[in-house]
């Protein structure tokens, strides 16, 4: 099975140096087992981001950094990475170490064990963790998953998270709209109502280990409720409810 592995990054000269030698770890272990290649998409940073991750990977293969001109925003990032995954399975993951790389291997089994579409990172699980995460970013993320699970559905705890891994099948049938930090959640969401399973992966979250987040949380507040708007008038207005047809362990 080849594995994509896409990673989106924006201003993050500072661990550049750190996440490389995450990457080279994981794809080291899964290259035992899988095809592995790897996508940088660089947002159009403003700092040398661009720079250091070509110089990092110019000699390695499997690895490829594509760039943005102008910062367009994570979903922007997330659809050029799968433009250029070729994998069968694809996995997201966040650039400033919020999930633990290694524990990639574990998403992948968790793939295949429970038969899936979609494994997606919980902390809010009830097996997940949230380790030293600010109150008001947790108080952002929480609520908005909250919301989530009562107009979606509830076994689902945690829909903010990147850290995902995709069958292709979903990459090329679901289209989502949004340029910013809602893509992640539109994205499942429209897995869902098209019928895709979807599995939980009990993870722990952590405080960036770098670097400054990007995210504006009034600017994505906003796009969310937006979104939950649309949703629940569809659901008013006798759209089929998504179906999550496999269960959380």
């Amino acid at each position: 099975m080849k594995v994509s592995l896409v990673i989106p990054a924006y201003n993050e000269s500072e661990g550049v140096h750190v996440t490389a030698q995450a990457v080279r770890n994981v794809v080291a272990y899964l290259r035992k087992t899988h095809d592995v290649e790897v996508v940088f998409v660089n947002d159009g940073s403003k700092d040398n981001t661009l720079e250091l991750l070509t110089t990092e990977f110019k000699d390695e293969p499997g690895y490829r950094v594509v760039s943005h001109e102008r910062n367009k925003g994570l979903g922007a990032a997330i659809r050029t990475g799968f433009a250029h995954a070729t994998g069968e399975v694809i996995v997201t993951t966040d650039f400033d170490g919020t999930y633990p790389l290694s524990t990639i291997p574990q998403m992948l089994s968790r793939l295949v064990v429970d038969d899936v579409d979609i494994v997606t990172a919980s902390p809010y699980h009830p097996n997940g963790r949230v380790q030293g995460v600010p109150r008001y970013r947790l108080t952002f993320s929480f609520g908005a998953s909250l919301l989530y699970r009562l107009l979606v559905k509830w076994d689902i705890h945690t829909w903010t998270a990147l850290y995902r891994a995709y069958r292709r099948k979903v990459v090329d049938t679901i289209t989502f709209e949004s340029n910013d930090f809602l893509a992640g959640t539109e994205l499942l969401v429209k897995a869902l109502q098209a019928g895709y399973t979807v599995s939980e992966f009990p993870t722990t979250l952590h405080v960036r280990t770098f670097g400054q987040s990007s995210i504006r949380i009034a600017r994505v507040t906003m796009s969310h409720l937006k979104f939950q708007r649309r949703i629940l008038r569809e659901a008013i207005f006798g759209k089929p409810s998504p179906q999550f047809v496999k269960g959380n362990s």
